[in-house]
């Protein structure tokens, strides 16, 4: 079995849910995908877990600072 290759995701991927950006993608065995904020990702994840072909988590990216923040931003 071939798992399909997951593109990350951009800043105009938007939450199914409430429409913020979305830092989750859930891509259903059936097929399909759902994308979600962090918070309605892990809100959702315990039911969507058994019934997801892959979860593309990337909510590590909501602690990262820029490199471009001044230091008092840091």
């Amino acid at each position: 079995m071939t798992t399909a290759v997951v593109s990350p995701l951009k800043a105009a991927d938007r939450c199914d849910r409430c429409g913020a950006q979305a830092y989750i993608r859930v891509v259903l065995a059936g097929g399909g995908d759902l994308l979600f904020c962090g918070h309605h990702g892990r809100r959702h994840e315990g039911k969507l877990r058994p019934l997801a072909a892959e979860w593309h988590d990337e909510t590590d990216r909501l602690i990262d600072t820029p490199a471009t923040a001044m230091a008092d931003e840091r």
